[in-house]
């Protein structure tokens, strides 16, 4: 078989796959691991008894991952079929994966701060990174500035005895924009994309000096995202052999795909720029992947392993021209806002997938529950999301699921996915609705909000009613597109029309 023969024949697995994930919920389930990793099982997923695992770790250790712009459906152990994940797939088989998971956001800065302080991203404000751009006069966005009264899942831990350490590769999760709020240490790596052969040393150092203490880790890179490159270049391993070149997969071509897709609506790519965008991408997980696994055998010498929590997850997807855009941040769809999560608790030697639909803001408070810690009543109050430890002992905790996103003023759009396959999103700026039936029509490609008008009226009442509850009234003020640039490239001093 020739080698384009054989990437049809992964595309076409690839895309029965994504069908599968969506339509069962189930994925591939407990895939078996194909690495040898100290402390992870390799051998046949054994029966998991969940009357016996203990839901309370007081004074445990957390290393809390985030992989950024990694797509679920590029993830092993949820069904994907190229073997680009193994060192986070091993850690899914021995831990639960949760295999619905919703971002509040598609892209870092507001979907990152969500798990640090268990809000959505109307309510911690973190929506752009400038509160206000009106060059000279820019003022960056602080989550002390705009919500003075949030607490952070980093002090909460800080305030019960916790060391608390970040490392990220900068860019939006930013220490300017109060993501080190609470954190005795947060590295953030020179430059606007860093990664985790960076940040990993500096966790791994300061371990040294705080592995005898209860921690608190935040590890962040920027590998996997769309301006990540990886040192030395690509190998392409897993370019079509045949192709022209016509991109190389640098991170300038894939800003200018981004902006063309913003401007124009969609980017202009053959299929086979499509394939070889997404080999880029799966390079890129692999690579992250195995930096992972090297910190995973280094952590376990110290002799923590069996003393630490493990959570593992990403902000966001991202886009490859499945509705025609490049990168992630302006819409809602289910390549940017559903990402994995995997929970791997101390001694836990056997796994299991949960199917139910759940949100990236039940992440800060499952920590904080499993860790037993003590919680002041200002962060007990704040907190929207939901413990998933009842979903660890076998009990349902499927729910609606709300997401927006403000990104750089390009538009205002807020969405809802219900536990039945249901989904809206409304795009404030005109007015206009996408409904889609995620369960028969999982790429999202047929909008039925003109076919089903009485779903979408009552979506659109449940999705405002949600905003308003939570004090923002969508219909109170006036939604106006306009410039709040993220890359230097649109940092001028002007107003997009």
């Amino acid at each position: 078989m020739s080698h384009n023969e054989n990437q049809n024949e992964f595309d076409c697995k690839l895309i029965n796959r994504r069908e599968f994930i969506k339509k069962t919920a189930v994925g591939a389930g407990l895939v078996a691991a194909t690495m040898a990793m100290p402390g992870f099982m390799l051998g046949k997923a054994e029966a998991i008894d969940l009357s016996q695992i203990p839901m309370k770790y007081k004074d445990y250790n957390v290393i809390f991952v985030s992989f950024d712009a990694l797509q679920a459906a590029h993830v092993g152990s949820l069904g994907y079929a190229r073997d680009v994940t193994p060192t986070i797939d091993a850690i899914a088989k021995e831990g639960f994966s949760f295999a619905n998971t919703i971002s509040t956001a598609s892209w870092t800065v507001p979907a990152s701060m969500t798990w640090f302080t268990g809000v959505y991203p109307s309510e911690h404000r973190l929506t752009n990174k400038f509160a206000v751009f009106n060059p000279p006069n820019n003022v960056l966005s602080n989550l002390k500035k705009l919500s003075p009264d949030l607490m952070t899942l980093a002090e909460v831990l800080k305030n019960n005895g916790y060391a608390t350490g970040g490392f990220t590769g900068n860019a939006g999760v930013n220490g300017f924009f109060g993501y080190d709020q609470g954190f005795d240490t947060y590295f953030y790596e020179k430059g606007k994309f860093g990664s985790m052969g960076v940040s990993i040393p500096k966790a791994q150092e300061w371990l040294k000096d705080n592995g005898k203490k209860k921690f608190f880790m935040f590890l962040h890179g920027y590998d996997i995202h769309g301006q990540g490159i990886p040192e030395g270049g690509f190998d392409y391993r897993f370019v079509d052999k045949g192709y022209d070149k016509r991109y190389t997969g640098s991170k300038e071509e894939q800003e200018a795909l981004r902006e063309e897709g913003l401007e124009k609506g969609e980017t202009t790519l053959r299929e086979e720029d499509i394939r070889f965008w997404r080999a880029i991408y799966d390079e890129k997980i692999q690579r992250t992947d195995a930096l992972f696994k090297k910190f995973l055998v280094d952590f376990e010498k110290t002799g923590l392993m069996d003393k630490t929590l493990f959570v593992l997850t990403s902000d966001h997807g991202t886009e490859f021209h499945e509705h025609k855009r490049f990168d992630h941040g302006f819409s809602l769809y289910d390549e940017l806002i559903h990402v994995p999560l995997v929970i791997k608790l101390p001694g836990q030697k056997a796994g299991r997938v949960i199917n139910d639909q759940v949100s990236s803001i039940d992440v800060m408070p499952t920590i904080l529950d499993l860790l037993d810690v003590q919680m002041p009543e200002k962060a007990k109050n704040q907190i929207r999301g939901a413990s998933l430890t009842p979903a660890l002992k076998g009990s349902k905790v499927a729910k609606d699921v709300f997401f927006e996103t403000d990104y750089r003023l390009y538009t205002f759009k807020r969405g809802i996915q219900t536990v039945d396959g249901w989904k809206l999103i409304y795009t404030m700026e005109n007015k206009g609705r996408e409904l889609y039936n995620v369960k028969k029509d999982p790429g999202e490609k047929v909008n039925l909000a003109e076919k089903e008008p009485r779903k979408a009226y009552e979506l659109e009442q449940r999705l405002f009613a949600h905003f308003k509850s939570i004090g923002h009234d969508l219909t109170a003020r006036r939604w106006e597109t306009g410039l709040n640039p993220v890359y230097d490239s649109q940092a001028k001093p002007a107003v997009k029309k």
